[in-house]
């Protein structure tokens, strides 16, 4: 990248930050917070309006109002949260005059069901809420849960557009993309490995959750660096009234999780909290006793998750958290192969409230780490890791109901990539890699219409190259029932994996960030050879559909998406010489390490919804098709999954709803794998002295077309049912369920060589306990 152009770059970032923050002329406005009262912790997504008008706000991820634009006068300032009683207030707003409100709301004795209905449509009606599920633990504690612990990952895998390779070191791929494609943050920090090689769990405690929105296309200019899907994961930041705290176990495993108060309210002063969680699994030794039918050896998955936040509050409602984590995975499949992860991270992240500023101010300075290794019995270990920092500054403010936001953001990052080839020459990378990357987004609401254009400027310094990503969602209302939506965006990312996209089962994921050896040129589906601008994956998405409310209970959803991956860099499997300078005149698809890859990822996703106060119904149907061109021709990657169906039902009853039982269904169509056409021997010439008439070979394999065969169909059948005892100011939850009710022989892989097959998990009754304070 030119210098010239580079000042440039820095310049109109910087212009971003410095754009007025009185831009907008200011009648006059009131804004603040909104907290449980029980707890402390923020209200999100509630509705606060001035009684008698349409002028009104949704809070945010933090709890965070703003009404702006009013004409002096005397308003009623109205909270009408789910679950909670109404709040209202006389608010006096002079000229010019910024009100500071914080609101405290009390949880009501009844849950008005009728009042969730209605708060729901009004959301609806103001969002574009494109390709995006927003996850609450009142959500994911709808699944069927091991034993009384529900978690994030196995919610995910029933979101519509999301396929799992498995319970065994399952990856999670979404909408076409890869889990390399995919960000996952944590209180705004990037978490590399965020579910274990068990695929039941995730690394996050569901207790200890806030908010979780997933992105699977179409995200706005705030998020980039990944190409295909979004998980923005907040935590919640601790009791600020009272020491309270949950701790259960059951055959997998067990967990803690305790907040609290560092010192209480006073005088209006939001305090101080904690938050401590921590989860571990013993399966590998419950296992030999309870599931021995599985291996004698037991179920070879060990891990340990550790998250803990410290917040400071302020009479403002302006905040200052610290936290950290530390997540650790171990599979040790005997006699074979060992894995080792390990996640670190420390951060810190700020909201604050200017005085007399309309402007509200996000922060973040946060350090990650993660490292993964696996030894292996015939081979040499192979080793991965990755390790940087994000410094990040963010500036919301509303105008009417409209929305303005805008940042700025520093990436640091250091890759490290060891293993050896098949034929045993050492591949190492170690890269150093800076981003500096700044975003523009104006949400703005006229009349039926809800309009989302950003944009986002993504520099990747390393390999001194610019992309400016253009993004634009939007809604319109037709009616009251119906609503039409839209987004299109531009996307780019300079992290590739270190394995292959085709591999079946692979448990070893490394990170490499601007890797050497890629091709310069690949030919296309055309026949034409393309010279590659720079080493970046690259991607467009395209996704259309519409929400429609067929009564006050039932809702349908239905997405059409179409994501074109321009440029993807993979692992080439087609390298026959070495990159020497003999070799200069060879095409670039026989001697590189990296092959250029482009690809289509396309489909149609239907939900339907089903709520009342005891019973929920969430019903998913996926019909999508991926496929790559890697320059000779076009495969299926093995997430090419056909047809997805997923049902999820909850139902309450009893005195109080204290029972409550759960059920999901999933079904996937076979996902691709290389079928064998032969073996054959194979025998090793070491000189001239060889005599191949009398030397012993090795077993050759003869495979078929690239992933030109299918395997069988997945499904499995999961059920729960629970009881809670509820004393005076604690909650006893006793749990029974069984993972693969009906013990689906569902393949987890086929060994050729001597011709067994090994499955997912067979049928695992478990019972849990958990006792919340």
């Amino acid at each position: 990248m030119p210098k010239m152009q580079f000042v440039k770059t820095k310049l109109s970032l910087l212009l971003l930050l410095l754009l007025p923050v009185f831009a907008f002329a200011q009648k006059g406005a009131i804004r603040g917070f909104v907290y449980d009262a029980d707890n402390g912790e923020p209200v999100i997504f509630t509705n606060v309006y001035l009684d008698g008008t349409t002028i009104g706000a949704s809070t945010d991820v933090n709890g965070y109002y703003s009404i702006t634009k009013l004409e002096p006068g005397t308003y009623k300032l109205t909270v009408s949260a789910i679950g909670f009683e109404k709040f209202q207030e006389s608010i006096v707003v002079e000229k010019d005059d910024i009100v500071n409100k914080n609101i405290t709301i009390k949880p009501a004795a009844v849950e008005m069901d009728e009042f969730v209905v209605s708060a729901a449509k009004k959301e609806a009606k103001t969002q574009v809420n494109m390709s995006v599920v927003k996850l609450t633990p009142k959500e994911i504690k709808t699944m069927p849960s091991i034993g009384g612990q529900p978690d994030l990952a196995q919610y995910i895998q029933v979101l519509p557009g999301v396929v799992f390779t498995g319970d065994q070191g399952g990856q999670l791929y979404i909408r076409g993309g890869s889990p390399i494609q995919n960000m996952v943050l944590l209180d705004g920090m990037p978490v590399y490995s965020p579910f274990h090689s068990i695929g039941l769990f995730s690394v996050f405690d569901t207790d200890a959750l806030r908010n979780a929105d997933v992105y699977t296309g179409g995200f706005n200019a705030e998020y980039g660096g990944r190409i295909s899907s979004v998980m923005d994961i907040t935590m919640k930041d601790g009791n600020k009234s009272e020491l309270s705290g949950k701790v259960g176990a059951n055959p997998f495993g067990a967990k803690v999780l305790l907040e609290g108060p560092l010192w209480k309210k006073k005088d209006g002063s939001r305090g101080a909290s904690f938050i401590v969680s921590a989860k571990t699994s013993y399966l590998d030794k419950t296992s030999k006793a309870l599931y021995s039918y599985v291996n004698k050896d037991g179920l070879p998955f060990k891990y340990t998750d550790l998250y803990g936040k410290l917040s400071f509050g302020s009479n403002s409602g302006s905040k200052f958290n610290l936290f950290g984590f530390n997540f650790t995975d171990e599979v040790d499949y005997q006699f074979t192969s060992k894995l080792n992860w390990n996640n670190f991270g420390l951060g810190a992240n700020f909201v604050l409230v200017p005085a007399k500023s309309p402007v509200l101010v996000e922060g973040l300075i946060a350090y990650s780490k993660y490292d993964i290794t696996l030894e292996e019995a015939d081979l040499s270990t192979r080793s991965s890791g990755i390790n940087g920092f994000d410094l990040g500054l963010n500036f919301k403010y509303f105008s009417g109901k409209n929305e303005i936001k805008y940042g700025v953001q520093i990436t640091g990052l250091n890759t490290t990539y060891n293993v050896n080839s098949v034929l045993g020459n050492p591949i190492s990378n170690n890269d150093n890699s800076t981003q500096l990357s700044g975003f523009f987004l104006y949400k703005i609401i006229a009349g039926k219409l809800v309009i989302e254009p950003s944009v986002r400027a993504q520099y990747y310094a390393s390999l001194s190259e610019l992309s400016l990503e253009p993004r634009l969602g939007a809604k319109y209302n037709v009616s009251d029932k119906l609503r039409l939506k839209g987004a299109v965006g531009k996307y780019s990312q300079n992290l590739i994996a270190g394995n292959s996209d085709r591999d079946v089962v692979n448990l070893f994921y490394g990170y490499i960030s601007t890797p050497q050896g890629v091709a310069k040129s690949f030919v296309n589906e055309e026949g034409e050879t393309i010279q590659t601008k720079n080493d970046l994956q690259l991607a467009n998405h395209a996704i259309f559909g519409f929400e429609f409310d067929l009564t006050n209970r039932i809702s349908m959803n239905v997405e059409a998406y179409y994501k074109r991956f321009s440029q993807l860099a993979n692992i080439n499997r087609n390298k026959i010489f070495a990159d020497t300078p003999e070799n200069a005149d060879r095409p670039d698809q026989f001697k590189k390490d990296y092959v250029i890859e482009t690809g289509n990822a396309k489909g149609i996703d239907f939900v339907l919804k089903y709520t009342t106060k005891k019973f929920y119904l969430w019903t998913v149907y996926s019909l999508g098709k991926v496929d790559r061109w890697d320059g000779l021709i076009t495969y299926a990657p093995i997430f090419d999954r056909r047809h997805n169906v997923n049902v999820v039902s909850t139902y309450k009853f009893g005195k109080n709803d204290s029972w409550e039982a759960s059920v999901r269904w999933n079904l996937g169509s076979g996902l691709p794998f290389t079928q064998t056409q032969g073996f054959y021997e194979q025998v090793t010439i070491n000189g001239l002295e060889s005599d191949p008439s009398t030397s012993n070979g090795e077993l050759g394999v003869l495979y078929g077309e690239l992933n030109g065969g299918r395997l069988p169909y997945y499904h499995r059948l999961d059920l729960s049912i629970s009881k809670k005892i509820k004393f005076e100011k604690s909650e006893l939850d006793l749990n029974l369920g069984v993972t693969n009710a009906y013990d689906r022989r569902n393949i987890f892989y086929y060994d050729r060589i001597k011709n067994e097959r090994v499955d997912q998990l067979p049928i695992l009754p478990n019972f849990g306990v958990n006792y919340r304070f």
